[in-house]
């Protein structure tokens, strides 16, 4: 069954809660249907998936909004911006009216209020914004063993679509500096020499294409999970930051990892130190034993430098955000979330999506659970209502010509937070 009409998507809007709940709706902040194995991360060549506006119907206007909203979020989080500490309403929204598509903050869900399960299809289950709220506040909002409401600076976080889950989850914005990824060399070197382009692609498209096959998605989630496992044994009884860093170098030693060679300065060493939530009172009060590490990821375009060739930012650019050979470090420096150029009139590209991880200790990865979600919350608008996923690995990390890079980014919160349970049971029917 295909879903591709708009009207379509209208009516599904539309309907009653248990229908919105059961369906495969619209998808703009994440992976769609469940993928087969070939369309997994790593798959073989073959795979051909559109773009999030072609595949469900969505205007350019619509894919506009998304993106100015990401932007104006993104804009928060640079330098000398709050990150972690917005009072109610500071983040404006694309217009105060539902109406005129903007997003709208939910309202406060009960404490005592339990969570209905989710509905589950083929490698995802579904829910409502409100539900998730009731859920985060049972499940994961526990701080120092207490259940918290959900206060309305956090509501307006969440609101914000696949990025909001992470930010509600990880406490400031996500800064991906601490990104990590996997790229076969061979196998791309062995792919422009021994392929053809296939017929009316050009030679960006054919380089892009074979690039974007290079990355391994499940090898750099493993890496990202290996790094953030040896952070958590250096934190253990470090009390100030010299002692975790010496903790650090010591476990980076007995593996022999390249990590090790860091520069003092690099976002490696500087990452827990740079963790707001690290300084806070509150949360780790500069004590490195009261923090843990954890991973969320980031799917986004690789064509994003204005300098570059328009082929490039249409096509992907086969030489940006590749992981360092050794530590599989991913500069992301100069990653702005700008989005894919359309290449025709009419196309329209979303600039990222985000799914959250936490520090989840199922070995198999593909058994593990992402949460994220379809777009920003707005529920009278063009929009609709936000959705929020739990979608094992595979769905995950299947990806749509929106996105050529998947970066799986390591980044601490206290662990008196329980954002990050070891146990995901996905849907929690």
């Amino acid at each position: 069954m295909r879903f591709t009409t708009r009207e379509f998507l209208i009516f599904m809007h539309k309907r009653s809660g248990f229908l919105a709940l059961t369906t495969v709706g619209v998808v703009m902040c994440t992976a769609g249907l469940m993928p087969s194995v070939s369309q997994a991360a790593g798959s073989v060549d073959g795979e051909k998936k559109g773009s999030y506006a072609e595949e469900h119907g969505l205007t350019v206007d619509d894919v506009e909004r998304i993106n100015a909203l990401n932007e104006r979020a993104l804009n928060l989080s640079q330098p000398g911006k709050p990150l972690g500490a917005l009072p109610p309403g500071a983040i404006g929204s694309l217009g105060d009216s539902e109406s005129a598509g903007g997003r709208v903050t939910p309202p406060a869900e009960p404490l005592d209020s339990m969570p209905d399960p989710y509905r589950a299809y083929g490698g995802r289950a579904t829910t409502g914004i409100s539900n998730y709220i009731r859920k985060w506040q049972q499940v994961y909002s526990h701080r120092d063993g207490k259940a918290q409401q959900m206060n309305e600076e956090q509501r307006e976080k969440l609101s914000y679509g696949c990025v909001g889950v992470t930010w509600v989850n990880s406490g400031p914005y996500p800064t991906n500096k601490l990104a990590f990824a996997s790229f076969d060399e061979n196998k791309y070197k062995d792919g422009l020499e021994n392929t053809r382009p296939r017929p009316g692609e050009t030679q960006a498209e054919f380089e892009g294409r074979i690039a974007k096959q290079s990355f391994d998605e499940g090898k750099g989630f493993k890496r990202a999970r290996d790094v953030a496992s040896i952070m958590n044994k250096a934190l253990e009884n470090a009390h100030d930051e010299g002692a975790y860093l010496n903790n650090l170098k010591a476990e980076l030693r007995k593996g022999n990892d390249a990590l090790l060679n860091e520069d003092g300065r690099s976002n490696f060493y500087s990452a827990l130190g740079n963790t707001p939530s690290f300084k806070d009172g509150d949360g780790g009060s500069y004590d490195p034993s009261k923090m843990k590490a954890v991973v969320y990821s980031k799917h986004f375009w690789s064509g994003q430098d204005s300098w570059s060739s328009s082929d490039k930012r249409k096509y992907g650019d086969p030489d940006a955000f590749r992981p360092d050979q050794g530590t599989g470090l991913v500069d992301m420096s100069k990653d702005r979330s700008v989005p894919r150029s359309p290449a025709k009139p009419g196309e329209g590209y979303v600039n990222f999506d985000y799914g959250w991880f936490g520090y989840q200790v199922e070995a198999d990865s593909d058994k593990t659970v992402w949460t994220h979600a379809n777009h920003y919350h707005s529920p009278s608008g063009g929009m609709g209502p936000m959705q929020v996923y739990e979608s094992k690995f595979r769905n995950w990390s299947a990806g749509y010509e929106d996105f050529d890079r998947g970066t799986y980014i390591v980044t601490f919160i206290p662990k008196s937070w329980n954002t990050a349970p070891a146990k995901v049971k996905q849907g929690w029917p």
